[in-house]
C-alpha cells in the first residue's frame, strides 16, 4: 500500500582540530575593522571561484553520517566554516585542514547536543540535527542564529522529523529530539514540504539516508547546493534519486562509508562579481563556475544590456554594452532568480537608464540595504516587499554599514563604481560568506583596503536609526508555535 503523504506546514570528551584556517572553538569573531574603497577603477582579468559556502557547510554536517573518516576538498576559508567545524568537534569529531581540504573523522561521535555559543551565530549549524538523529537516535541543538534577513523558521524540519518517526519538543530555546524503541531508528515516510525549503530538504535527506525505509520528499528544494549534498552521501553510500527535482526519494541503508569528495563551485559568489564587472563597466572573467547553476541571473544581465559568454565548461565572461538598462527581478527559489544575488543586482539597477522594480519573495527583511544605497545617491524607494529603483547616473562615496552577508557584497561593489571614497562596515557578515575578498578584488584593478576601524577617516558608523523604518513583507504562510516540553 502506498504511504500516506504527511503535509508539512510553512510556518565529555570533545573532538579535535588541528591545522590552518579552523579555529580551536567557536569565537571567531574579527577585530574591529572596516574596508576602505575608491571607486572609478576599472576592472580587467580573472577572479577565482571558491568552493560553495552553502554547499560546504551542509556537506560538513553531512559528514557526521559517516562512522569512518571522510576527505572533503574545495573548502572556502571562511568564518562560517570555521564555526561549523567547531560544532563537529565540540560533538567528538576529530577536524583537520591542509589548504582547502578538510580531513574529518566520524567514527566516534561522543556528544549528541550541539554548543549554544556557536549554534547561535550560524544557522546552518542546526543541520547536525538530522545526522545525529539518524546516528544517534537522539539529538539536542539550539535553535540557530545567522543573518537577520527575516524568521527563517525550522519548524519543516522539526516536523519533518516527526514524520520519520522522532518525538521533538523545545525547551528553553532548545530542539530535543530522540527516536523512541531500542533500537532507535528513524523510518521512512512520504512528507510533502508546503514550501521548498533548502535547509528542511537537506535536513530531511540526511536523516533519511539512515532510516528503515523508503522516504519521498516532495515540493522538495531543487538548488544546486541540495545536489551537491545528495552527491556527496551518494558518494558515501547512500540511495538517493531525485535530487535536483522537485521529488527526491531516499532508500535507508545500515551504515555509510568513506569517501573523497569535491564541493561545487559558489555560483553566489560568481553571481557577485559578474555584477561587480556589470556595475563598473568592465571586462571580466570568472571561475571555476558551473553556468547552469546561474541561468537566471545570466538573463537578467543580458536584459540589462551587459554582454556574457560562456567559455568553455567553467568559464563566464561580461563586458558592458551601450548603457545599463532597466529590468525587474523577482525572487524565486531555484530555479528562479536567487534571493542571495538580489542585493548585488539592485546595486546595478541604481545606474540603469530607467526604473526597475525589485520584488522580494523568498525573506521578509531582506531590503534593509536600500538606505545604505540611498546613502550613497540612489533612489529607490521601497513599499511592502517591492522596491523601485529609478536609475542614477551616478554613485557617490559614502560611509555605510552592510545589514547581513549579501547586502554587504553589494555595498563594496557599489563602491567600486561610485565616485569618491566609500567605507564599508560590518564586515562580520562579509567575511562568513566571501574568501579573500579584498585580495580578489585587487588583482582585477580595484582600489580597496582593509583597515582598523580606529584607523578610518570617514564620517562616523551608520547607526539603525539611519536605515528605513518600513518592513518589506514577505510572501510565508504562518507557522504555528512548537509546544515547550511539559514541565
Amino acid at each position: 500500500m502506498e504511504a500516506t503523504p504527511i503535509i508539512i506546514p510553512t510556518s565529555s570528551s570533545a573532538g579535535s582540530i588541528s591545522s590552518g584556517g579552523i579555529p580551536p572553538s567557536g569565537d571567531v569573531s574579527t577585530k574591529a575593522s572596516v574596508i576602505e574603497i575608491w571607486g572609478g577603477e576599472p576592472l580587467s582579468g580573472h577572479i577565482p571561484i571558491s568552493g560553495a559556502k552553502n554547499s560546504a557547510l551542509v556537506v560538513l554536517g553531512g559528514a557526521l553520517l559517516c562512522s569512518q573518516s571522510c576527505r572533503i576538498r574545495n573548502i572556502p576559508d571562511l568564518m562560517d566554516i570555521g564555526r561549523m567545524s567547531s560544532v563537529l568537534t565540540a560533538l567528538g569529531l576529530d577536524v583537520s585542514r591542509n589548504g582547502s581540504v578538510l580531513d574529518i573523522d566520524a567514527s566516534h561521535v561522543s556528544h549528541s547536543k550541539a554548543p549554544y555559543d556557536i549554534v547561535s551565530k550560524l544557522r546552518a549549524s542546526f543541520f547536525v540535527i538530522g545526522p545525529l538523529l539518524a546516528r544517534l537516535g537522539v539529538a539536542r541543538v539550539p535553535l540557530p542564529g545567522g543573518c537577520a534577513i527575516g524568521a527563517r523558521p525550522v519548524e519543516l524540519h522539526i516536523r519533518g522529523l516527526q514524520a520519520l518517526g522522532a518525538h521533538v519538543h523545545m525547551d528553553h530555546g532548545v530542539v530535543h529530539a530522540y527516536v523512541p524503541g531500542a533500537r532507535g531508528k528513524l523510518k521512512g515516510a512520504k512528507i510533502y514540504l508546503d514550501y521548498p525549503s533548502v535547509g528542511a530538504t537537506e535536513t530531511l535527506m540526511m536523516a533519511a539516508t539512515l532510516a528503515e525505509g523508503e522516504t519521498v520528499l516532495e515540493n522538495a528544494a531543487q538548488e544546486p547546493e541540495v545536489v551537491d549534498l545528495a552527491n556527496f552521501c551518494r558518494a558515501m553510500g547512500a540511495k538517493i534519486r531525485g535530487a535536483g527535482t522537485n521529488t527526491i526519494t531516499i532508500v535507508g541503508v545500515p551504515s555509510l562509508h568513506s569517501t573523497d569528495y569535491s564541493i561545487i563551485p559558489d555560483r553566489i559568489e560568481a553571481g557577485t562579481y559578474l555584477v561587480a564587472g556589470a556595475l563598473t563597466r568592465s571586462e571580466i572573467t570568472v571561475g571555476p563556475v558551473d553556468p547552469s547553476h546561474l541561468t537566471p541571473l545570466i538573463a537578467k544581465l543580458r536584459e540589462t544590456g551587459t554582454k556574457v559568454e560562456i567559455e568553455g565548461r567553467n568559464t563566464i565572461r561580461v563586458s558592458p554594452g551601450e548603457k545599463i538598462l532597466p529590468t525587474d527581478v523577482h525572487t524565486l527559489p531555484y530555479p528562479g532568480f536567487p534571493t542571495d544575488m538580489q542585493a548585488q543586482f539592485m546595486a546595478l539597477l541604481t545606474l540603469a537608464d530607467g526604473n526597475s522594480m525589485v520584488t522580494e519573495t523568498v525573506f521578509e527583511n531582506r531590503l534593509q540595504h536600500v538606505a545604505e544605497f540611498n546613502r550613497m545617491g540612489a533612489d529607490i524607494r521601497v513599499k511592502g516587499d517591492c522596491a523601485i529603483v529609478r536609475g542614477v547616473s551616478h554613485l557617490s562615496g559614502a560611509p555605510v554599514t552592510g545589514s547581513d552577508l549579501r547586502a554587504s557584497a553589494a555595498l563594496a561593489i557599489a563602491g567600486l563604481a561610485a565616485k569618491g571614497k566609500t567605507t564599508l562596515h560590518g564586515l562580520h557578515h562579509l567575511d562568513r560568506g566571501y574568501e579573500k575578498f579584498e585580495e580578489k578584488l585587487t588583482n582585477v584593478g580595484a582600489r580597496l583596503r582593509r583597515i582598523p576601524l580606529s584607523e578610518a577617516d570617514s564620517a562616523a558608523q551608520p547607526t539603525s536609526g539611519d536605515r528605513l523604518n518600513e518592513q518589506p513583507v514577505a510572501i510565508v504562510s504562518s507557522i504555528p508555535a512548537i509546544p515547550a516540553a511539559a514541565g
